[in-house]
């Protein structure tokens, strides 16, 4: 029986978003601008990055605390040198009922089977235009449409469960919205809207830039009729819309107008084992040394307890209230 923990505003624990590389081989706009992460950017080095031991044994504690589903992001996780090997460990963990990669799509193709076969439930894939003009325009110039979406169909051929994600922003790809929600019906893979985000600090973010939940109903709604219907489970941050001539559904995720903190049970561990309780956070709490000083599972855990138990994040709701402007973790280190 797992145990059950809790914060302070009686949020559980039951979501792990682990990061395996700070590297990515795209330069996406609203997270890795080529100005900032260019060719002389200091990446983290081998010895300070977790290894998979490390990776397991940390999940196995997270398991031990309430965790059941596991989210392994980056950077671009593709990166991460015999990721499947990780997948196939961590799916043997005890608690874990769930195990999903986010990741931009360019090496799917390349590895799809083998994460199936190593036991990857689903694949979140990142793509933000179908047009290749606009699509270079807002990731660096990295990759192509076609390789991408190439790897989302060898993912669903080979039997994950697919969904797509595409970040709105206002006249960068907004008119794309209709274009890839009627691309992605037709394809039967659900297409998530993500309202544009101040994640981090490099972005240049700025509300005028946001495409609203509301505002991307109005536009598939004109063309496409849509109804809400009731989410999966407790805490999704996506609300679901079906089409009504279908069983094809979006789903929208808008933590900006919309905030669904007090439902957050999602802790995230960066590449090089920091924890970080709110994707918004300004600091992290470090579990590497942790876990290299030989302390005991059971220390781990108690020191993890206690970080959860202190929890009081909010920043979404915050921000709708003038909250002053701080600094935050960037999501390429941990993974959005």
């Amino acid at each position: 029986m797992q145990a059950s923990i809790a914060d302070t505003l009686q949020r559980p624990l039951r979501d792990l978003r682990l990061s395996v590389t700070d590297r990515c081989n795209f330069r996406c706009r609203y997270c890795m601008p080529e100005e900032i992460f260019g060719s002389d950017y200091p990446f983290l080095s081998s010895e300070k990055i977790l290894s998979f031991d490390e990776m397991e044994r940390l999940t196995s504690i997270f398991a031990s605390l309430g965790v059941q589903k596991v989210r392994i992001t980056g950077g671009e996780p593709l990166l991460r040198k015999n990721l499947p090997e990780l997948i196939y460990r961590l799916k043997l963990i005890k608690g874990i009922r769930d195990i999903a990669v986010t990741t931009n799509g360019s090496l799917l193709k390349k590895f799809a089977s083998k994460l199936f076969n190593a036991g990857l439930s689903r694949v979140t894939v990142s793509l933000d235009s179908l047009d290749e003009e606009r699509f270079h325009q807002l990731n660096g110039q990295r990759g192509t449409v076609a390789s991408v979406l190439e790897g989302i169909e060898a993912a669903s051929n080979a039997g994950l469960e697919v969904k797509v994600n595409m970040v709105v922003q206002k006249g960068k790809n907004d008119q794309d919205i209709v274009s890839m929600a009627k691309y992605f019906k037709e394809k039967k893979h659900t297409l998530r809207f993500i309202e544009y985000m101040d994640v981090g600090n490099s972005n240049g973010w700025r509300m005028d830039d946001v495409v609203t939940k509301q505002q991307i109903l109005n536009k598939i709604g004109e063309v496409m009729p849509l109804e809400q219907i009731p989410p999966n489970y407790p805490g999704e941050v996506a609300t679901r819309y079906r089409y009504v001539d279908s069983d094809e559904e979006i789903g929208i995720i808008s933590s900006v107008t919309d905030s669904f903190c007090s439902s957050c049970s999602r802790v995230r561990v960066s590449a090089e084992g920091k924890l970080y309780t709110c994707l918004f956070a300004s600091k992290g709490f470090d579990l590497r040394d942790l876990l290299r000083s030989n302390k005991a599972d059971e220390e781990v855990a108690k020191v993890i307890t206690d970080i959860w138990n202190h929890r009081g994040d909010r920043y979404s709701d915050e921000r709708g209230n003038g909250t002053k402007k701080r600094s935050k973790v960037e999501m390429s280190h941990i993974g959005g």
